[in-house]
């Protein structure tokens, strides 16, 4: 790599996919930092070269540092990646604020999200919390990095394709660049709301198939969630303003995919859980890290509601989650919903139509 090429990045947040990014990033040459709010994670980083928490067992780049330090990790960086869960990203865009308002660079640095979920409270995607989080970074040089990707097989160089969304074309190609690694393709994309709702939504499906297959229903089933969870994922989204194309590809049925079946998943394995008899509060107690199709459950229900959306599995998700409804009951009701024509979900799409009798 040449010295032209080579980015400063500070990355926000040391959880496995922060890291397995960061790993990346630096054995591309890029100087790389990254802040964690545990110093003991911090610690293993810029010491001992490991995450022994988050990715235990796969060493890191000798280059890549770290710091519990937000204001260290920031100076000096054109790029930053932040990778920080939906649940605790407000606070942390409010801090970051606070830095780069007094920064003396005239420029400020390009900011990528890697974060997949719905805030809650106000039903935001992540781009429109930056938009009022972190008003020193313009939209137009952001953009958000979905598709299906595992943090530690990202970590261990096997070969991964992404989607990079922007509302700009240069920062979509500049950032293209950086993150462009012979096991890690880059695809650009201007759609920024279909690969944030897509790489959100996902989680929630990824949910309803490990429950079935907790609950040991077969193959069929594991298939026609995937696939009608898609066409809820793309009605949302179309009425959200997204391209429908977009889930069709890595950011939609890709990562729908990957979450959904791969036994990395952390969402599927909640979902296997609660299939098994376990309760949520026990399952979520043992967790470290964040499945976040829980929260997001909620934040697409309501979303639903509000745009007048028809999501049958999300919503059985959301009352078993919420509301403590059986799972077997929840199956059977979507099984026993009114018969209707394949495409009819899929709003915006289109479709085939009957010909002349």
């Amino acid at each position: 790599m040449t010295t032209e090429a080579r980015a400063r990045v500070g990355v926000i947040g040391g959880g496995s996919w922060g890291t397995a990014l960061a790993h990346l990033l630096a054995t591309q040459g890029h100087e790389v930092v990254v802040w964690t709010f545990e110093e003991e994670v911090a610690a293993a980083i810029r010491d001992r070269h490991e995450n022994p928490i988050y990715l235990s067992g796969i060493p890191l780049a000798p280059s890549l540092t770290a710091t519990s330090d937000l204001a260290a990790a920031v100076a000096g960086r054109d790029v930053l990646l932040s990778v920080v869960p939906t649940p605790y990203l407000r606070p942390v865009l409010r801090s970051l604020q606070e830095i780069l308002a007094v920064r003396s660079d005239p420029t400020p640095p390009y900011l990528v999200s890697a974060t997949k979920g719905i805030e809650n409270d106000t039903l935001m995607l992540v781009s429109e919390i930056l938009a009022e989080a972190l008003p020193a970074i313009p939209a137009s040089r952001c953009a958000y990095l979905s598709g299906p990707s595992f943090a530690r097989e990202v970590a261990r160089d096997l070969p991964t394709a992404v989607t990079l969304a922007s509302t700009s074309e240069h920062t979509a190609k500049h950032l293209q660049a950086i993150f462009t690694a012979p096991s890690m393709r880059v695809y650009t994309s201007p759609d920024v709301v279909g690969v944030e709702l897509g790489g959100a939504v996902k989680n929630v499906i990824a949910i309803a198939t490990g429950a079935c297959a907790g609950l040991g229903l077969g193959s069929d089933t594991i298939a026609a969630i995937i696939t009608r969870g898609e066409a809820e994922v793309a009605a949302l989204g179309t009425a959200m303003g997204a391209h429908p194309l977009t889930f069709l590809g890595l950011a939609g049925i890709g990562d729908l995919v990957l979450t959904c079946t791969g036994e990395l998943s952390r969402n599927r394995t909640v979902g296997m859980r609660l299939g098994r008899g376990e309760s949520l509060r026990a399952i979520l107690k043992e967790m470290r890290m964040v499945a976040e199709g829980v929260r997001t459950t909620r934040s697409v229900y309501h979303l639903a509601k509000r745009l007048g959306v028809t999501m049958p599995i999300c919503s059985e998700v959301y009352h078993v989650l919420y509301e403590g409804a059986d799972l077997r009951g929840a199956v059977d009701r979507l099984m026993q919903r009114e018969l209707k024509e394949e495409w009819e979900d899929l709003t915006g799409m289109g479709g085939p139509t009957w010909g002349a009798p």
